[in-house]
């Protein structure tokens, strides 16, 4: 068995078998929380959309579902395989022929549970446009932190269902997701009024020309209005504080992958992320670990560690200096290791050791880079998902020892430093972090598969950075390289504007050797640029959203699925124009797209009909293409004629995977077509907007369209 083979092995019996210590199955406990009022829920086309008033104290919120009002509720599951919770609504749920009864529940943490709200019903519409959901009015600033929780019962109300807590994804290793299937190429959603002519970027004309107000429309169609006027708020760019990495000795790597120098590429991925994502900083396991030789019998030797600083600092980046693994010479047990790299996750043998190292680990780097530079910029993080046994084969409390000897050590060079943790998994030890006797100056943790929740009640003005986050955490999940995870990204994003200083996508490159190196192109890679630096649907989302403007305008959403599958981030620029940022998308991954299966660039502009099982090569009987897909009716508010263009991600737009229908890997030539196709144009001509002109555009489920309207 290779090292690769070993440590694919060691990945699914830990993730998969139990050993993961936060999400080992166990009854919940009981939060000191109310259960929501204001539950309601609404038929759509394709879904139904639940929401509720917020509870003060929560950090997220689980939607039950039930066939009786009376239960057995269990969680509703979106299939991203770990915590199966939202930091607030509105949540559609497109589970495939369901619906029922909705009831929800209010989270502490991620193990502490309240009671459940009372019970309210709906089914989702399949043959009509479904229910106008209502207005929904999205501020340009954040909501404020909920307070602190009241008391009461916590026996309150329907039980839960223990299924609460992070989940467990077995499907680990390079083999594909089997719930992602080829779609049908997807038609528009709702039926346009028929005496009004759409285009493809329409804008809504009666025979006598532009109307000058809003025309009428059929109650279940989705609206945007943007609200121009008035100071609007500074627009949080959360993508920008830190992308992911593989461990950084990958820089120096002289080798190939599929014929491509891995650490020329992988360099150019970080300064491409940097230059056309605006990201500052860079993450990675494994800086202490014995690749770079920082602790050998004659003592310490950082030079290597030098090397790939330097490569970081020389793009424009800094490190996010992540405290871990553990050399071979501190370790108590060397053998206990994890990935293809063989990083050591033991507790040192001398705790004495362990501080004296990061002591002077952390005074090197204060020495060669300066103190005002790490002051400002830079941030130190111990260890790496301590909670699961996978990363760390000590005890919780040896943890919080290991934290509190490096905590001290780096506040011992200087007490401006910033150091916190625990940079757990699922959202997990949040409230043990902060009852550690050492500094903790910001939050850090992880979540994959949902919005990261809000830990602002935990927090208490700490700034909170989720160092790791995406779509999945599988390796070699298909739905890696899918437009589903370009619009997952900006939902996520959109989310945490204004509540977190970080939401770190996992990784940059799919250069990258956890379980070994990418044997084909479109692998299920976790980056956002493949192998060859070709740009995935999720890196053109981050794209787009680094267009936007500087001042962040409030907008109001109305109609079958507001808010909940069509979203709207809006700006203003300095000239005075507009961006608006549109997505449509669930977190339920039986709706993913096939990334592989080429779109068709002028399906969102046109209805067809759809056949429930076409190209699902599992037969689970996907749903008609164009059930979740809607034509969107924007208004800018804008007074003078503006120019306006589009951009567009979905599987005719910015889905290279689509392109590449080959072998393994691309001969020279082939990989000529792609680098050729590796670029986001315009999806149609521009064209001028009349003042008070309505945009009328159709928006396929997941897709993304960003509208720039600039004055005339």
């Amino acid at each position: 068995m290779t090292i690769e083979e070993q440590a694919r092995t060691q990945w699914a019996a830990l993730m998969g078998g139990g050993g993961a210590q936060d999400r080992s199955s166990g009854a919940p406990v009981a939060a000191d929380l109310p259960a929501p009022t204001g539950v309601t829920a609404v038929q759509g086309r394709g879904h139904v959309t639940i929401a509720w008033d917020p509870v003060a104290g929560a950090i997220g919120y689980a939607i039950h579902r039930a066939e009786t009002p009376s239960g057995p509720f269990t969680v509703v599951d979106h299939g991203g395989g770990d915590v199966l919770a939202v930091p607030h609504g509105p949540y559609a749920d497109t589970t495939t022929g369901r619906g029922g009864w909705y009831a929800v529940a209010a989270l502490q943490t991620v193990n502490a549970i309240g009671p459940l709200s009372e019970p309210v019903s709906a089914h989702p519409a399949q043959d009509v446009e479904g229910t106008a959901l209502g207005t929904r009015h999205l501020n340009a600033a954040a909501p404020p932190p909920p307070e602190a929780a009241r008391h009461t019962d916590p026996g309150v109300g329907p039980r839960v269902d223990p299924g609460i807590g992070p989940r467990v994804d077995p499907g680990v290793g390079p083999a594909v997701d089997p719930g992602i299937g080829a779609r049908v190429d997807p038609g528009v959603g709702p039926h346009a009024d028929p005496d009004v002519e759409v285009a493809a970027l329409g804008s809504r004309h009666a025979p006598s020309g532009p109307r000058r107000t809003p025309a009428p429309r059929s109650a279940g169609t989705p609206a945007v209005i943007v609200t121009v006027g008035g100071p609007g708020s500074p627009l949080h760019r959360v993508w920008q504080e830190v992308v992911g990495s593989e461990h950084l000795s990958h820089l120096l790597e002289s080798g190939t992958t599929g014929g491509r120098p891995i650490g020329a590429e992988l360099r150019e991925a970080l300064r491409r992320v940097h230059d056309d994502l605006g990201v500052r900083s860079v993450r990675a396991h494994h800086i202490l670990g014995d690749d770079l030789g920082v602790c050998g019998e004659s003592g310490y030797d950082f030079s290597r560690v030098d090397e790939v600083y330097d490569i970081v600092r020389d793009l424009g980046m800094v490190p996010v200096v992540e405290l871990g693994y553990m050399p071979a010479a501190l370790a108590a047990d060397p053998s206990r290791t994890v990935f293809a790299y063989q990083g050591i996750i033991s507790p040192p043998a001398d705790w004495s050791r362990w501080a004296d190292l990061v002591r002077a680990f952390t005074a090197h780097l204060a020495d060669r880079y300066g103190l005002a530079e790490l002051r400002e910029r830079w941030r130190f993080e111990v260890w790496n998902e301590p909670n699961l046994s996978v990363f760390w084969s000590g005890t919780p409390a040896e943890y919080w020892r290991l934290y509190t000897e490096a905590a001290r050590a780096v506040k011992s060079v200087d007490p401006g430093l910033q150091v916190g943790g625990p940079a757990t998994a699922a959202v997990g030890w949040i409230d043990d972090q902060l009852r550690v006797d050492a500094p903790v100056d910001f939050l850090s943790t992880h979540v994959y598969g949902t919005v990261p929740l809000d830990l602002r009640p935990w927090a208490d003005g700490r700034p909170i950075l989720w160092t790791e986050w995406g779509v999945t955490a599988t390796h070699g999940s298909r739905i890696n390289d899918s437009v589903f995870a370009a619009a997952f990204l900006l939902r996520g994003m959109h989310s945490a504007a204004g509540r977190m200083q970080a939401l770190a996508p996992w990784v940059a490159s799919d250069h990258f050797e956890e379980l070994g190196r990418p044997q084909r192109l479109f692998h299920g890679g976790f980056g956002l640029l493949t192998v060859g630096n070709l740009a995935k649907p999720k890196f053109w989302a981050l794209w787009l959203a680094q267009r936007l403007g500087d001042v962040q305008l409030p907008v109001t959403l109305t109609g079958d699925g507001a808010d909940s599958l069509v979203q709207a981030w809006a700006s203003r620029y300095p000239d005075g124009g507009v961006g608006v940022l549109l997505w449509n998308s669930t977190l339920d991954h039986s709706r993913a797209d096939d990334p592989t299966r080429p779109g068709d660039p002028s399906a969102a502009n046109r209805t067809r009909p759809g056949d429930p099982t076409a190209g699902d090569p599992i037969g689970t009987g996907r749903p008609p293409a164009g059930e979740l897909d809607r034509r969107v009716h924007l208004d800018p508010g804008l007074t003078g004629p503006h120019t306006v263009r589009l951009w567009r991600v979905d599987t005719g737009h910015g889905n290279i995977a689509a392109h590449w229908t080959g072998g393994d890997w691309p001969t020279a030539e082939q990989w000529a077509v792609l680098k050729e196709a590796d670029v986001l144009p315009e999806a149609e001509p521009s064209r001028r907007l009349e003042p008070g002109e309505e945009v009328v555009l159709d928006l396929p489920n997941p897709g993304i369209a960003f509208l720039e309207i600039r004055p005339e």
